[in-house]
């Protein structure tokens, strides 16, 4: 089965590349190789796409250019952000953020001793144990501004005004990586420090993002080397990466509202499709609470990992919200936080829609979905069956 034959519905893990940011990396993969560093004419026109490139991306995130710092992801963003305050904020000890933030962030305030707090039912930090959280030793918060798992969007003015009045001095970051096909960057960067990106969540390629760091802000650099980006992240600029990034992101900046209406709608009538087709579904978040490419469900009586089985059969590409530990299913750490109980959790499928969702996928998905969730609760009813007649009477 190729592409062009799967139901793709796996866009919050990674975007198609953009037609755009293709055609944008092509020219620094073959004739314009040079290093950015150089003096030459030849280098100096490699550095002159790099310098485009951190052009664009400032006007899509409403920030000087100076203020972006192109690293090799997502995750090396987050942990620049957090591990670099932590370092050149010598009295402020502590890190601090949700239970439900990606592992990127959530590792690293756990490996420093920090504190991570409870959020409610629909994954958004608690504000008001928040605030008990925070004191004069807290040296960075960090808040998803949209969670990859159940797609909840999170307040994050509300959160920075709470550290600014709590903890002066802290600095607040934002991972936004699930953010830019949903949401206008440049609001979110009017509260936060910190502000993390990572293209092949918007259309671009993987291995590249950037670290927005609002001027002022003490970061000492994760990568160390040669000095590039401001010496915050040395190592050789990826020039083919970097124009596709900023490609992908002015044309989604572009195409968002657009894009969210005509998703918002698709998503709506996915789920609404299997909720209609079948008992026993929980979906989990509000729609008005999350962004319009989030579908996410928990199926009774089913589990994950058989049910993305028959879904990858049937040419379905989604996702589970739980992890296989040791042969048992356990719940994602986001689905505990919420408090949804390990009998929905286990059956959880997260289905991200993107640009490129068609009407026609979305209703193969509804079909694959009914049908794959069906067969699983006849065997299991089966089984029940069969153990129920081969029981001895005591």
């Amino acid at each position: 089965m190729n592409a062009a034959e799967l139901c793709y519905l796996d866009h919050a893990a990674t975007t198609p590349m953009r037609a755009s940011a293709v055609t944008a990396m092509m020219p620094f993969l073959s004739d314009l190789y040079a290093n950015p560093s150089g003096s030459h004419r030849f280098a100096r026109q490699a550095r002159a796409a790099v310098d485009d490139a951190r052009d664009v991306v400032a006007a899509a995130v409403g920030c000087r250019p100076g203020e972006v710092v192109f690293t090799g992801g997502g995750t090396e963003s987050d942990n620049t952000a957090l591990l670099g305050c932590l370092d050149v904020a010598k009295s402020r000890t502590r890190l601090v953020c949700p239970a439900t933030e990606h592992h990127a962030v959530l590792h690293v305030v756990e490996q420093a001793g920090g504190a991570v707090v409870p959020t409610d039912a629909t994954a958004r930090v608690r504000l008001d144990v928040l605030a008990e959280a925070l004191g004069p030793d807290v040296a960075a918060v960090s808040v998803m501004a949209v969670n990859n798992e159940v797609g909840t969007v999170n307040d994050v003015g509300a959160v920075a005004a709470l550290v600014r009045d709590r903890a002066p001095g802290a600095v607040v970051h934002t991972d936004a990586i699930q953010a830019p096909c949903w949401l206008d960057l440049r609001p979110l960067w009017a509260h936060v420090d910190l502000l993390s990106l990572s293209a092949h969540k918007f259309g671009g390629p993987k291995g590249v993002g950037a670290l927005i760091v609002r001027h002022g802000t003490g970061l000492s650099p994760l990568i160390v080397g040669g000095g590039q980006e401001r010496e915050l992240r040395s190592g050789t600029h990826n020039v083919a990466g970097i124009a596709a990034m900023a490609s992908a992101l002015a044309g989604t900046d572009a195409e968002r509202s657009d894009t969210c209406q005509h998703i918002g709608a698709l998503r709506d009538r996915l789920v609404d499709g299997v909720m209609a087709g079948l008992d026993g579904v929980l979906e989990t978040v509000n729609r008005a609470d999350k962004v319009a490419g989030s579908a996410h469900l928990c199926f009774a009586d089913v589990e994950s990992e058989s049910l993305l089985y028959l879904l990858d059969q049937a040419g379905l590409c989604a996702s589970a919200a739980s992890a296989c530990a040791s042969g048992a299913m356990e719940p994602s750490h986001v689905l505990a936080a919420m408090g949804i109980t390990r009998e929905w959790s286990v059956g959880a499928v997260r289905m991200s829609l993107g640009r490129t969702t068609t009407l026609a996928e979305t209703d193969r998905a509804v079909d694959a979905l009914v049908d794959a969730v069906g067969t699983l609760r006849e065997r299991r009813a089966r089984r029940r069956a069969g153990a129920s007649i081969g029981a001895v009477p005591s």
